[in-house]
């Protein structure tokens, strides 16, 4: 490569994170300014009046070239106003000392069409821990931490900072990405990702995107020497390391940790599960970001760049269109609501920058009206398209598992085993489980719910548009189902007439105490090494008379509702204490280390003997 092609690949890579900035500035015009230009401000400043004060920093630390940011230096009477700074205080007037921060990335959908109202920012700090001492490497720690403080206050992205140092990033060694990923984990994918996704806030550019010839490949070894030499005549760059493959055994840890965040992010997570479906069936095709970079980097005058997200949906799309029918057409669904389109007369800069996918791939305008209506659709209509996204999202399972055993891998097996244990949890119906309602990925619409006595002495629970949503002959059940899909909030809550001496007061009485020790249905919350051991029964609520059939201090009716340690609620019924007893002996050691807790109506006659007898009779029942 020579010294010509080195500069028009470093202009056109420029204007292209520039591009990227826009797209950001567009989708948040005020936390923008604050993440791409006010934060390096705040961390090359050290000043009591500044966010990230360190009050015993002897010499302030220094993100690369940025006292020569012009973009940022005409931006200094804006940040000062904003934090009522009124004496001079600028960048011009420091002492540049030497680099502490080496670049500022942001990495993922952030800048991007797949930006929603609910993506995070997380940005990586790169630095060299060689150059600096324990001391002072603390210090950038709580610099960090005092910043992020502020930021949480004063912007509405989510951010979060990971510094890196750049052995490790040329080594691709991030370590496990989640504590739930049970030993797997993402080293050249989440390097993958960031090439494909990142903007260069402040510092340096990454090496590795300028190291392409259209003409020839490109030795980036061979090239990294000639610019540490100098023949480029450059020093704006920062080797962050060569990318050439991606281990199928990666894609497969990949995998494996976003089956498990796909069961309470489905619609986030179906089109990353997407995408390394598509990878793990074509490994040996070039990585998408050496692709994404020879689209960016061989741009001629067309006047508008292709960002990250809109040439990720190309290539997945390109590869299920194959599937064709309702699948393919479910797909383009899914990334429509994922993005958060809207396709209509007034269109931002997101739609218009992927107008042309859907040119490629229409999909019909009935359908487009109908999805920019999502979040008014009937809850049953919502709850309908999360179990078509789970059910989805089951057959990639499935593939995906299938094209596991047939691989050398070792580190999956296990991890394989646990996801699919994952999903029976929310999904496999057992006797007395309470079944989870499939969220779409966004919390489930939240609408009054009716109480009512069906003729067959069956409960009913109904919401607008969804008679007998929940249909049970018992009320705990009712109730239960009601709380652990989310659905319950106090004050909507409605009861028809009915024979029966329940009241609305007990009904919310006994559902803010079932949410109080059960909780929502959560399984991403479940440490992934239970998903190995026998089940185990951790909490149980006892329900005593909850219907009113006993008139006097007898405990005869009970509502036995129990968690298990993998994220399972069940509702029982008896009429006895001795049936009660044999369901405590068949259980055996799963009740050895149950939590009890005790429900009996405040107003009931012999409330205290009715609780004594009750503990009583559990803890015989525990003994025997």
């Amino acid at each position: 490569m020579d010294i010509h092609i080195f500069e028009q690949n470093k202009n056109a890579y420029l204007a292209y994170n520039n591009f990227r900035k826009q797209i950001l500035s567009d989708l948040a015009p005020q936390d923008s300014e604050i993440l791409l230009y006010m934060l390096p401000w705040m961390l090359n400043l050290n000043d009591p009046e500044v966010p990230g004060y360190v009050e015993d920093l002897e010499v302030p630390f220094s993100v690369f070239g940025l006292a020569r940011d012009g973009k940022i230096l005409k931006r200094e009477s804006v940040f000062r106003n904003l934090l009522k700074i009124k004496r001079p205080l600028s960048l011009e007037t420091t002492t540049p000392s030497a680099p502490t921060i080496h670049g500022l990335y942001t990495i993922g959908s952030i800048g991007t069409i797949s930006q929603t109202s609910g993506s995070d920012c997380d940005i990586w700090i790169c630095i060299d821990k060689r150059e600096l001492s324990e001391n002072r490497l603390e210090q950038l720690i709580q610099k960090i931490n005092l910043i992020k403080d502020w930021l949480d206050i004063h912007v509405k992205i989510p951010a979060y900072f990971f510094i890196c140092d750049l052995t490790d990033v040329r080594a691709s060694n991030f370590g496990a990405v989640d504590r739930e990923s049970a030993g797997s984990t993402q080293k050249n994918t989440l390097k993958e990702e960031f090439y494909r996704t990142m903007i260069l806030i402040a510092g340096k550019i990454p090496l590795w995107w300028l190291c392409y010839d259209r003409n020839k490949d490109v030795d980036y070894a061979e090239f990294l020497k000639r610019y540490v030499r100098g023949d480029f005549h450059d020093s704006d760059c920062l080797d962050l390391g060569a990318l050439d493959s991606v281990e199928r055994e990666e894609y497969f840890g990949a995998a494996l940790w976003l089956f498990n965040k796909a069961l309470t992010h489905p619609l986030k997570s179906i089109i990353k599960m997407l995408l390394l479906e598509m990878l793990l069936t074509s490994p040996k095709h070039e990585l998408l970001c050496h692709q994404f970079r020879s689209a960016i980097l061989n741009r001629e005058q067309d006047p508008q760049f292709i960002d990250p997200s809109t040439f990720t949906m190309q290539a997945i799309l390109g590869h299920h269109q194959a599937a064709g029918g309702e699948t393919f057409a479910f797909i383009k669904q899914c990334f429509y609501l994922r993005y958060e389109f809207k396709l209509q007369r007034k269109m931002s800069m997101k739609e218009i920058i992927a107008k042309d996918i859907f040119r490629r791939y229409p999909i019909p305008r009935p359908e487009i009206d109908h999805l920019n209506t999502f979040g008014e659709w009937p809850l049953q209509e919502q709850i309908r398209f999360g179990q078509a996204i789970f059910e989805l999202l089951a057959n990639i399972y499935q593939r995906v598992s299938a094209m596991e055993q047939g691989s050398k891998s070792s580190i999956s097996k296990r991890d394989m085993n646990v996801i699919g244990r994952k999903l029976s949890v929310c999904f496999e119906q057992k006797p007395c489980k309470i079944k989870v309602f499939p969220s779409p990925g966004r919390a489930l619409q939240i609408v009054p719910a009716t109480f009512a006595v069906a003729r067959q002495k069956e409960w009913t629970v109904s919401m607008p548009e969804s008679p007998s949503m929940i249909a049970h002959p018992d009320i705990v059940y009712c109730i239960a189902s009601l709380v652990w899909n989310g659905l319950y909030q106090t004050g909507l809550l409605k009861m028809t007439p009915n024979p029966t001496s329940i009241t609305l007061q007990e009904i919310n009485s006994l559902a803010g105490r079932i949410r109080d020790i059960f909780g929502v249905h959560d399984v991403s919350d479940i440490d992934f090494n239970y998903f190995t051991e026998p089940e185990k029964f951790t909490k149980m609520l006892l329900v005593v008379n909850f219907e009113g059939r006993s008139q006097n201090n007898d405990a005869d009716d009970f509502g036995v509702v129990y968690k298990n340690h993998w994220g399972e609620l069940f509702v029982r019924r008896f009429r006895s204490a001795v049936s009660f007893n044999e369901f405590i002996k068949e259980g055996g050691e799963k009740f050895s280390h149950t939590d009890i807790y005790y429900y009996v109506q405040r107003n009931a006659l012999y409330y205290e003997k009715v609780i004594e007898r009750t503990k009583m009779m559990v803890t015989q029942s525990f003994r025997s």
